[in-house]
């Protein structure tokens, strides 16, 4: 048994679905059962969450209760804060499990995780020097910013002193998180791409463990409790909640007209998206643009939209399916990201989707995007150049697609789990 933690964001996004994924592999493609542990931060008051984060935890018994009645060989670690805290991973390992954290963001330095504030990238923050995300108030509250910037200069340590082994989504994420001074043990620190379901059955393993073995950009070797169901996995959204209904006058859903070429963006409306830049490059490219994702930039962008003088719809949250039908409708797909990316999840499925993209040359994008489709962050005539060259682009798309499934097929993802959950001595699988 794998028991997943995960405390969910205020703002649901790439780190639910990469959850629900996950727990979804070690049952198909690893024959073991799992199950998800959560909490939600919408569900805490404001003394909980600061309680959590000071403590460094709130009621690690709960986790070591759930890995004894669960039986559970290895706890597979998300988000922690602020809920369940280092006391949760401690938990567990006195309970007999192996335990994983699996880093997505930087958040172990990074109080918003996304090393990003006041409009530019920002490395400010170092080791266990967080006051710099207190003084520019990175949070967006003071008392929050204080909080977080406490808690994590106070269990940093802590927290790494009960993984066994550590997942990043990419090599620039790690190589970031070395930079900020995270005090990771580097040796236990592995590099596992995240899962894209729908290439699951495309190819054999073998085939794609070929086609990875031969990149090295990624190196795969180096509140409620809730059971895994696939249903939940399949609502896994582009944004947060509370999407916005389309324009008077746009199709449903904001879908594009019919036949009309159109480019996408499936992303959290926030300001290190660099959904203006995509705005902006589209209008000079003359192609339309549909934005599939929700935030606190919405309307802000929607203003900027009108006075682009582009034809710009959006498509607010949209469930899976509607994703998979943009995407395949779509003549090109958009990363304009402003901030260093640990990995770019939904340009993942553009490209297992074989459309052509472009993104920015920024974070980890480079390790999935080829130079050609690669434009500088910000750059709004630069992408718009890359759109025009890139629109429609089958071959692009289908390198694309080759690249993906070499580090995103569940195959690939599978093997390097398995070889994460293993080593170290895990304890064996009950039967």
């Amino acid at each position: 048994m794998v028991l997943f933690l995960h405390n969910r964001y205020r703002t649901t996004g790439g780190e639910e679905q990469a959850v629900e994924d996950l727990a979804w592999l070690v049952s198909a493609r690893l024959g073991e059962p799992a199950s998800v542990l959560t909490t939600s931060s919408a569900a805490l008051s404001r003394g909980q969450a600061a309680a959590g984060l000071l403590r460094g935890g709130l009621n690690p018994e709960r986790v070591g209760q759930a890995v004894r009645d669960a039986e559970a060989r290895v706890v597979h670690a998300h988000n922690l804060q602020p809920a369940f805290g280092w006391r949760a991973l401690a938990a567990a390992r006195a309970a007999g499990a192996r335990t994983i954290l699996h880093l997505h963001q930087y958040r172990l330095v990074c109080a918003i995780g996304v090393c990003f504030t006041r409009g530019a990238e920002c490395t400010r923050c170092h080791g266990r020097n967080t006051l710099p995300g207190v003084r520019l108030n990175c949070r967006g509250s003071l008392a929050e910013a204080v909080l977080y910037g406490a808690s994590l200069a106070a269990w940093q340590r802590r927290l790494l002193e009960q993984a066994d082994a550590l997942i990043v989504p990419s090599v620039f994420a790690r190589e970031r998180l070395r930079a900020l001074g995270a005090p990771l043990p580097w040796e236990r620190v592995h590099v596992i791409a995240p899962l894209v379901r729908a290439l699951d059955g495309e190819a054999t393993d073998a085939a794609m463990n070929d086609a990875a073995s031969n990149d090295t950009s990624v190196n795969h070797a180096a509140s409620s409790d809730t059971s895994v169901n696939d249903a939940a996995a399949n609502e896994a959204h582009a944004g947060g909640p509370g999407a916005h209904p389309p324009d008077a006058g746009e199709p449903a859903a904001g879908r594009p007209a019919a036949g009309r070429p159109y480019a996408l963006v499936a992303s959290r409306l926030a300001p290190e998206k660099g959904v203006e830049v995509a705005i902006e490059a589209c209008a000079l490219a003359g192609i339309e643009l549909v934005i599939a994702g929700d935030g606190p930039e919405a309307h802000e962008l929607r203003v900027r939209a009108k006075d682009s003088g582009g034809a710009v719809r959006f498509a607010g949250r949209v469930g899976a399916s509607e994703l998979a039908r943009l995407r395949a409708g779509a003549a090109v797909a958009l990363a304009p990201s402003r901030s260093p990316e640990t990995f770019g999840l939904a340009l993942a499925e553009a490209m297992a989707a074989g459309v052509p993209v472009v993104a920015s040359r920024v974070g980890a994008l480079p390790e999935l995007v080829e130079e050609a489709g690669l434009a500088p962050a910000g750059d709004a005539r630069a992408l718009a150049a890359l759109i025009e060259q890139r629109a429609g682009d089958r071959a692009a798309g289908e390198r694309g697609r080759r690249r993906v499934r070499s580090v995103c097929a569940p195959g690939v993802v599978a093997e390097a789990l398995a070889e994460v959950y293993e080593r170290g001595g895990a304890p064996a699988r009950r039967t």
